[in-house]
């Protein structure tokens, strides 16, 4: 508390963002790892990328050193737009005593997560589509073959209209929710669980790192199901008046996916979501924490 909702939104949009910038080769391998095999039976399809080290070399092979970098730019738009809003509701819910309930903390955070989940999603649909285009010998998912974040905003517009840059938000929504929920409640509860014991003195950067590294394993469990299917249903290709021809919607997204790669088809690129999100996590609440506090 003591942080005005206004100066949380900037806060919380400018610790994604920088967080985003040193986590996005991971999110480009975890996108490459989501969308290999997709409906297709474990050991019935190729893999050019193999475990997380081998899919960024992999990545750095086909589209060069630059690859790892692949949708930074709808990446930052995603992460200054979700997190600043989510940040800035979740500071109103701190405001008005909401989080001192029992579960108003992991309430809070599934609200402002869902909030910001659906104003970022048209940026979270580009830079999924940017990060999974690549050469046809290495492409997993469909190819939406975008020239740029521009090109990508001005092709779905005029295909689908605006109701097309919210195709997928369905899966953004629960995904984040879950994910903020989880991170935000840890996060907190971590923080102080690590203080009491003494093990770090309160307000301090270490207890802040381990807080956010507890947390990171929390989401990455968490998540990473919600985190496949968002993937799968924004990357998918739609027909002319915007149906996917994958996938129907979040359920069936699901039903899909377990029936045909099995249930841990669900968990798939879960080393890169922890790989990602740990750092990402421990970065963008340290930031966050630290600039507050300033």
């Amino acid at each position: 508390g003591g942080v005005p909702p206004a100066t949380d939104l900037v806060l919380g949009a400018t610790a994604g963002c920088l967080a985003c910038f040193l986590t996005n080769p991971l999110e480009v391998v975890k996108t490459r790892l989501q969308l290999q095999g997709e409906l297709q039976a474990p050991g019935t399809y190729p893999r050019p990328y193999r475990g997380v080290l081998r899919a960024a070399v992999a990545v750095c092979r086909a589209d060069g050193l630059r690859g790892l970098q692949k949708g930074l730019a709808a990446g930052l738009l995603y992460q200054g737009l979700m997190n600043g809003v989510r940040f800035y509701c979740y500071s109103h819910a701190e405001d008005a005593g909401w989080t001192g309930y029992p579960g108003g903390t992991v309430a809070a955070g599934a609200v402002a997560g869902a909030v910001g989940a659906i104003v970022g999603s048209p940026a979270y649909l580009v830079k999924t589509h940017l990060q999974a285009q690549t050469l046809s010998a290495m492409a997993v998912g469909h190819q939406h073959n975008h020239e740029s974040i521009s090109s990508a905003f001005k092709s779905i517009y005029q295909q689908h209209g605006v109701v097309g840059l919210w195709r997928g938000v369905t899966g953004a929504v629960p995904r984040v929710a879950v994910g903020s929920a989880v991170q935000l409640a840890t996060f907190a509860s971590a923080k102080d669980w690590v203080s009491e014991r003494q093990w770090f003195r309160k307000g301090s950067w270490a207890a802040v790192l381990a807080g956010g590294m507890v947390s990171g394993v929390a989401v990455a469990v968490a998540m990473t199901p919600f985190d496949v299917i968002s993937t799968r249903l924004y990357n998918q290709p739609v027909d002319a008046d915007g149906t996917g021809k994958l996938y129907r919607g979040f359920l069936d997204c699901i039903l899909q996916i377990s029936s045909r790669e099995g249930f841990l088809g669900l968990y798939k690129g879960i080393g890169a979501v922890y790989l990602r999100l740990g750092p990402h996590t421990v970065l963008s609440l340290f930031f966050w924490d630290k600039l507050r506090n300033m």
